[in-house]
This record gives C-alpha cells, sequence and structure tokens, in this order.
C-alpha cells in the first residue's frame, strides 16, 4: 500500500456546530483500479465528486461502505449516477436496505431527529446488481470483514498493512498532544459481539487504521487496544450507576468516566465546537450501554461492577 496514494476527503457539515474533521471518505488509487471508502451523505455528494474530478479520477473501480448509517451511506446512490461503473460493497445485511432505504431514513429520523437527519439528506436508492458483498475484493488485494458492534451491518477492510476500520474502535479526535477515544455504542450493543470484532482485527495485526471518525493512525493496534479497554470500562461505568434515573444517572456516569478514563478525560481539550457535537453523541453511546445493562441479570450486574474493586 502507498500511502501516497491515499487520501482523505473531509466532508464537512458547516450548517451543523461542531461537524468539521468528523466525517471523511478515503479515496485510495490503485495501479490497476481506485476505491472510495465511505462516501457520506446526500449533503456533501457535490463536495466529494468535485474533489475526486479534481484529483483526475474519472472511474471508480468500488465503493466499500462500513456500515449503512446514513453519515456514511447515505449519499451512495447519487455518487453512483456520477461514477457508473462503480461496484458498492457492503454487509449482505446492508443490501437490502440500500436498495430500498425508506425504512432505514424512516429509522434515522427517529434515532438523530428530524434536523440533523435533514442536514444529511435523504438516503438514495443504490440500484440491484450494483451492490453485493465480496470477502476478497476483486482484484485489488483488499479483504472484508464482518465486525459488528457499532451496528449489525458493520464491516472493515485490509489492504496491505492498512485497516479501514469505520467505527470498531469507536469515535477519536486528533489532538495536538494525548489522545481522544470513546466508544461508539448506539443501540442495539451487546459487549461480547463489539469485543469479538476488535480482537478479530487486533488478529490481524493491521500498521496504520482509518478511523470512520477520524483521522489515520500509525499505532493501529494501540488504538484497538484502546478501544477494547474502554469498552469494558464503560459497561462498568454504566453497571457502577444503573441504579440512578433519569439525568442523574447519565450525569453520574459521566463523572464517573471522567474521573476513570485517562483518554475521554481529553474532551476538554477538544475546540469547543467539537465538544458540543461529543456532547451530542456521548448521549447515543450511553443509551446502547444502558439498554445492554439493563438487559443484564443483578449477578451479572454486581460480576461488572467488582471488577472495579
Amino acid at each position: 500500500m502507498n500511502r501516497n496514494n491515499l487520501f482523505c476527503i473531509d466532508l464537512d457539515q458547516p450548517s451543523l456546530e461542531g461537524f468539521r474533521k468528523f466525517i471523511s471518505s478515503w479515496l485510495y488509487l490503485g495501479e490497476t483500479f481506485t476505491i472510495l471508502v465511505d462516501p457520506g451523505p446526500l449533503s456533501t455528494i457535490p463536495h466529494l465528486c468535485s474533489e475526486l474530478r479534481r484529483r483526475g479520477v474519472e472511474r471508480l473501480d468500488y465503493v466499500l461502505l462500513t456500515h449503512i448509517h446514513i453519515d456514511h451511506a447515505g449519499g451512495t446512490g447519487a455518487l453512483l449516477k456520477e461514477f457508473p461503473q462503480a461496484t458498492v460493497v457492503c454487509h449482505p445485511e446492508g443490501v437490502r436496505h440500500m436498495t430500498a432505504p425508506e425504512k432505514l431514513w424512516q429509522g434515522t429520523r427517529k434515532v438523530l431527529g428530524p434536523l440533523l437527519a435533514e442536514a444529511y439528506g435523504e438516503i438514495v436508492p443504490v440500484p440491484e446488481g450494483r451492490i453485493g458483498y465480496e470477502e476478497t475484493i476483486g482484484k485489488t488485494g483488499i479483504h472484508a470483514f464482518l465486525t459488528p458492534g457499532h451496528a449489525q451491518h458493520h464491516c472493515s477492510y485490509l489492504l496491505d498493512d492498512l485497516l479501514f476500520a469505520g467505527e470498531v474502535a469507536g469515535v477519536h479526535c486528533e489532538l495536538a498532544e494525548g489522545l481522544y477515544m470513546r466508544p461508539a455504542t448506539p443501540p442495539r450493543f451487546i459487549l461480547q459481539v463489539a469485543l469479538d470484532s476488535i480482537d478479530r482485527m487486533i488478529d490481524l495485526a493491521p500498521r496504520t487504521m482509518v478511523f470512520a471518525h477520524y483521522g489515520l493512525v500509525d499505532d493501529a493496534l494501540k488504538h484497538l487496544h484502546v478501544a477494547r479497554n474502554q469498552l469494558l470500562l464503560w459497561v462498568r461505568g454504566v453497571a457502577s450507576n444503573i441504579s440512578l434515573e433519569g439525568a442523574k444517572r447519565e450525569e453520574a456516569i459521566v463523572d464517573w468516566l471522567l474521573q476513570k478514563d485517562e483518554n475521554y478525560r481529553n474532551v476538554s481539550r477538544l475546540p469547543q465546537d467539537i465538544t458540543v457535537r461529543e456532547r451530542y453523541f456521548l448521549g447515543n453511546t450511553l443509551r446502547g450501554l444502558i439498554e445492554y445493562v439493563e438487559s443484564l441479570s443483578e449477578e451479572e450486574r454486581q460480576t461488572l461492577r467488582d471488577k472495579e474493586k
């Protein structure tokens, strides 16, 4: 993999506070193929196409979706109108939703709220026959892996020693010094499923890794291990405060995490607008964790709490 042929295309949303260096698409220009990972929402497709043309891209061979959430895949159908030769690869569970996205669109509006969903734009259908799942992507040398956890329809892709990890390791924000990460665990979250996905990515031993949110890191294994430890820590934090109710519970969980998680604690070092964005998405992360812990028996919750001692 030639790093000089790898490009990040930022898909910022200027109308939304803090939605910069958050969503991006990744372009790789191979000797015999061109791929694009996560084309983003409909609202940013004109910018994406402009950037692709600026870089001389006249053909896309493959569009790889890490998952079908609107901010990663919503504009795929519109992109195919500009690059009709492209084949879309996504998790098998995602194919039917991308070809007939009405249910996905309604679910998106419910989860994100109409304001954010409308800012992203509607989900454009992908024509049947243009989308499917392949473990080995043509003759590119890229391998796809099913990595549910953040979503049941999540995939990761390995190109040589570069892992396009989507949100398997959660969310990462770039800092001048130190590390900021948090889990991305919207409902329906199942701890063991997410851990299994991370463990299989660790076993691949990638050198570099792309976070869908956000950026390229050179020490992939370090970040994967941080993500794994965070999942265990955050579940324990929720279990330790699950007896509280409503806003008090969420406030107690956040206070607990700020004390225990040295990487999440760096949220205070983020720019103010990005901090606002992170607070918003923290709610989805906590909802998934809380629902998971609530599904456990009291004995299982106590086992989690005891790990703190």
